[in-house]
């Protein structure tokens, strides 16, 4: 799988310029459903900052939330990037993506991490995708109307709504996202869907014996449905003893996904949080969306890696041999796939 690059290009760097990057959980759009401090021009600056082409933008979690809440935000969020044409485009196809790389622009698109923007009401998913929301996790962390999440004891599987969910999403070209989902939910739903999923942001269970990391079995069971694993760049997930992020930590993870299952089913999903602060707050408040809080450090911080080390990624694959074709694929082109086969 690894072998020797004939293609010429000398180095990281300019592979990666010249690539589509996709990073499949950008949880910092200019306006979120958690508080922060920061303005909106400061989220989406990492991204642009790092030439990224493509961020998927999480415009809710599975918190407490109505669907008036989530219409706002949606709305808020296309109202600032359709004002900005020159720097942004709005992603309904791959197309728009690579139009967006040859024009200098980031391409945007959004995703909830949860499906309680639903409120059980699936006539929702074609609404909401609509308006520019193309991937959806089924739950967050702890059990929903549609599945159990991911630090659930009881493992239970997909409800009967949570069944009909997938058909639809499918139906309506929304990505089934099962990152955050148990693992007998989520290998349930990857036996539902007849189009590529995803865990848009996770890290294999051989890094470290977190709830939120996933096992072989769902690796393989979403490689099976063509789908891809987005590489997560929190360092509590990527090394059980130190808890930090780092290049070589990340290509780690990469290159476990492409060594179980082919380089065609990995992708990134940094999920970085711009606003720390804001985000230690939440974990702080709420202990029982997280596990009772035992999986995650006593003062809510996190250390996350930046948009900023993707190329060094590129540099370090290429240094493992990787070619250029799959160093492409897995910083976008993967992923975009999965775009393609939901339309």
């Amino acid at each position: 799988m690894k072998r020797a690059d004939p293609s010429g290009v000398s180095s990281g760097a300019a592979l990666y310029r010249d690539s589509i990057v996709a990073d499949t959980t950008a949880p910092t759009p200019p306006f979120a459903s958690f508080e922060a401090s920061s303005e909106p021009s400061e989220r989406v600056k990492p991204y642009r900052d790092a030439g990224i082409t493509f961020a998927v933008f999480s415009i809710v979690d599975d918190f407490p939330n109505s669907i008036e809440q989530t219409i706002r935000l949606i709305a808020r969020n296309r109202q600032y990037f359709l004002s900005r044409p020159d720097d942004f485009v709005l992603v309904e196809c791959s197309d728009d993506v690579r139009k967006a790389k040859n024009a200098g622009k980031l391409a945007v698109a959004f995703a909830f991490q949860g499906s309680n923007a639903l409120l059980g009401e699936i006539a929702l998913v074609e609404a909401y995708r609509r308006l520019g929301v193309i991937q959806m996790l089924l739950a967050y962390n702890t059990a929903n109307l549609a599945a159990d999440g991911c630090h659930e004891d009881r493992n239970a599987g997909l409800t009967m709504y949570g069944r009909r969910l997938v058909a639809e999403m499918n139906r309506m070209g929304v990505i089934v996202d099962v990152t955050h989902v148990g693992l007998r939910s989520s290998l349930e739903a990857l036996e539902l869907t007849h189009k590529p999923p995803v865990f848009s942001h996770s890290t294999p269970k051989k890094f470290a014996l977190h709830d939120r990391n996933i096992t072989d079995e769902q690796i393989r069971a979403c490689a099976t449905k063509d789908g891809v694993i987005g590489l997560t760049g929190l360092g509590l997930f990527m090394d059980s003893e130190s808890h930090t992020a780092s290049v070589a930590k990340l290509c780690d993870t990469i290159e476990y996904v492409a060594q179980l299952v082919g380089a065609r089913h990995a992708a990134i999903g940094l999920d970085y949080i711009l606003d720390r602060d804001a985000l230690a707050k939440y974990i702080r408040a709420n202990p029982g969306t997280y596990g009772s809080g035992s999986q995650y450090p006593a003062d809510g911080y996190i250390d996350f890696a930046p948009p900023s080390i993707l190329p060094a990624v590129a540099e370090e694959l290429l240094r493992r041999r990787y070619s250029t074709d799959e160093v492409r694929g897995i910083l976008g082109e993967n992923y975009l796939r999965v775009l393609d086969a939901n339309q």
